[in-house]
């Protein structure tokens, strides 16, 4: 029978040291590119993340955002915990091009993903895509309070003030292809009453 300190050490190996800014640079740069992809040759909305590998150089998967339910960071955790093992999955990294939004970092939570760095915060998208936007109804949460306030310490690396504006530059294309901000600004929100 497995005691709980060895169930413990199974599920949360100790992680090696963090990517290097040279690491995270590499692999951000691959991520605006899945993103560029999303819109230019699926015309989906500009979301992406991959995952890497403990070694952080191993692109292990690649995902851009499917629909409005099956957002990138979701959809990559959900087939990450189908094809890894959670104590190999907590000395990995998720790198997101934008903030997980509180399903997505729920779900990065539960998969065991041990750090998530990511480009653009919630605030930045939401300026990017205006308020009541029906293609984008940003949460005004940050993932902090998710990924840190369960029962494990998830690492969080993020916003990166320097890919932050490459990333809202680059998802500029797709906004600006879409409803205007201006029209979304002016739509008001059905009350919960």
């Amino acid at each position: 029978m497995e005691t709980g300190d060895n169930l413990f050490n199974e599920w949360f190996p100790l992680r090696g040291a963090p990517p290097t800014r040279e690491q995270i640079d590499k692999n951000m740069a691959i991520t605006l590119e899945v993103q560029h992809a999303c819109m230019v040759q699926h015309n989906k909305p500009p979301f992406a993340c991959i995952l890497v590998a403990p070694d952080h150089e191993t692109v292990l998967l690649k995902q851009h955002n499917v629909s409005y339910i099956r957002h990138a960071e979701s959809s990559l955790a959900l087939s990450a915990a189908d094809q890894f093992p959670p104590a190999y999955l907590w000395q990995c990294t998720m790198y997101s091009t934008w903030e997980p939004c509180a399903m997505c970092a729920g779900t990065v939570y539960w998969a065991n993903i041990g750090r998530v760095v990511f480009a653009a915060s919630w605030k930045q998208l939401l300026e990017l895509t205006g308020p009541n936007n029906p293609m984008n109804f940003t949460s005004a949460d940050s993932c902090v309070p998710i990924l840190q306030g369960g029962q494990k310490f998830i690492e969080i690396g993020g916003p990166l003030d320097d890919w932050s504006e490459r990333v809202v530059d680059d998802a500029d294309w797709f906004w600006s292809k879409t409803e205007t901000r201006v029209e979304a600004a002016k739509r008001e929100v059905p009350s919960k009453s």
